[in-house]
């Protein structure tokens, strides 16, 4: 399956059409502005592929690429696509972003074909945040690109650069920052200004997105909690509670973003196929991307199973830290640059040391018997890894030790070593991950719930 879905969207004007580009896995919308054989792309992906397609397919150039903030979950091609096509980057001076780049803030504007972009000052999911306002030749507003500012039915998270970027900031005050930038700069716009954000649901940079991958002003000021009438303490009180959890990659994709990434398919293809008696060194992790019916089967002994699917790359981010190497276990030679391109997402290519196809091997999961957990729960150390959002619903299991996921594997010293552990999360993708990470260095049996956590759900 495609990580990208490319949804084409109707023009609103004649010369006039915006396309978007949509990556399931990390929840993230790109956008094209074509106007007159002129293209302007707004927070391009990593890959540049896509967008060059776009602009052949209509006979047109790409003149322009705006980057709305320092991405802090996907890596941006926005450098490869200036060095391949002679684009301008365009981006807010308060980045202090080290690529080629013409300053892009409050008041400027950039023509493309019969359409005008106008740059707003939006900070408050990061002190450099923009949005990009839309008109068409008769001055009047069409759309907003609202990056990270606005989503539908959210807007963005205000912890992200408390210790990073050019300019850092505490959340309380990128909160205030948002406040007022969604209350002066974009309220007051054409409730009928349709807007089209960097993100949908699932997306770690906010935490209450609706499905829908665009909407207005007009109804964002009718459905979004954030727009309804409050003052500035409880607005920030609302949106610094509750945010999901920030993976490790976060602060590293932040600075790549600003200086730039290396060319996609140059970085990928440095990474080799190596065969398994060439592993050397027994420290570095071994990710099993097999499913986690066959890793129980049989693996190699300090392997950690990340099971290939939609949110590989965010858990690959969230388990293994920035500048950590790794080997990656995968079915085969295309499964393999599968992963590697879901990697180079996140900027974590350069990290893998190579990939070899998967191994029996000769460890095998442990197995249990359901109706025998069922009977004497107490018989085991019960580790619930679900988020901490997830838990403050209620447990499953009333005296489950409670470590997220993404903490887990700094806290193994935490897990008692007396019973056998049973390891659960929501619905048996993360307990596979877990379950494995345990297994790799635990005196006692480890289980894995798996889908069987259904059966507690009730």
């Amino acid at each position: 399956m495609p990580t990208s879905i490319f949804v084409t969207l109707p023009p609103y004007l004649e010369n006039m059409h915006i396309e978007q580009f949509y990556d399931t896995g990390l929840a993230h919308a790109s956008y094209a502005i074509l106007s007159n054989k002129e293209i302007v792309l707004v927070d391009p992906a990593r890959d540049p592929a896509p967008y060059l397609t776009f602009a052949r397919e209509n006979h047109a150039k790409i003149i322009g690429v705006i980057e709305t903030h320092p991405h802090a979950d996907f890596v941006s091609g926005h450098l490869e696509i200036q060095q391949l096509t002679d684009a301008t980057i365009y981006t807010s001076a308060l980045v202090g972003a080290t690529y080629p780049h013409q300053a892009f803030e409050e008041g400027r504007e950039i023509p493309v074909g019969n359409l005008t972009l106008k740059a707003i000052d939006t900070p408050g999911h990061s002190p450099d945040s923009i949005c990009v306002l839309l008109l068409d030749g008769e001055e009047k507003q069409k759309a907003l690109f609202t990056g990270d500012t606005l989503f539908v039915g959210d807007v963005g998270r205000p912890d992200l650069r408390e210790n990073v970027g050019n300019l850092k900031a505490r959340a309380e005050e990128l909160a205030k920052a948002m406040y007022h930038s969604l209350r002066d700069k974009i309220m007051p716009l054409d409730s009928n200004v349709i807007i089209y954000p960097a993100h949908g649901p699932g997306s770690l940079c906010g935490k209450n997105m609706r499905p829908d991958l665009q909407s207005t002003i007009g109804t964002e000021l009718k459905e979004n909690y954030a727009l309804q009438e409050m003052d500035e303490e409880e607005f920030v009180k609302l949106l610094t509670t509750d945010q999901p959890f920030v993976p490790k990659y976060f602060p590293y994709d932040v600075a790549l973003n600003r200086a730039g990434a290396a060319s996609f398919e140059a970085s990928i293809s440095r990474v080799i196929s190596i065969s398994e008696n060439e592993l050397t060194n027994k420290e570095i992790i071994l990710i099993d991307s097999r499913p986690a019916e066959e890793f129980k089967l049989g693996h190699l002994s300090h392997a950690i199973n990340i099971p290939d699917g939609n949110k590989f790359e965010t858990w690959v981010g969230s388990i293994v830290d920035p500048g950590e190497s790794f080997y990656l276990i995968a079915a085969g030679e295309e499964e393999a640059q599968t992963l590697l391109k879901k990697l180079a997402k996140i900027g974590y290519e350069n990290q893998c040391k190579g990939y070899f196809k998967h191994s029996i091997g000769t460890v095998v999961a442990n197995i249990f018997s359901l109706d025998t957990f069922k009977k004497n729960t107490n018989a085991y150390t019960i580790l619930d890894i679900r988020n901490d959002e997830e838990v403050k619903k209620g447990k499953l299991f009333k005296d489950a030790i409670h470590i997220p996921l993404p903490r887990l594997r700094e806290s193994l010293s935490l897990i008692p070593q007396d019973k056998p552990i049973m390891v659960h999360c929501a619905g048996g993708y993360r307990s596979a991950i877990g379950s494995s990470l345990i297994a790799s260095s635990a005196q006692v049996p480890v289980y894995d719930l798996s889908t069987a956590v259904g059966d507690f759900n009730s």
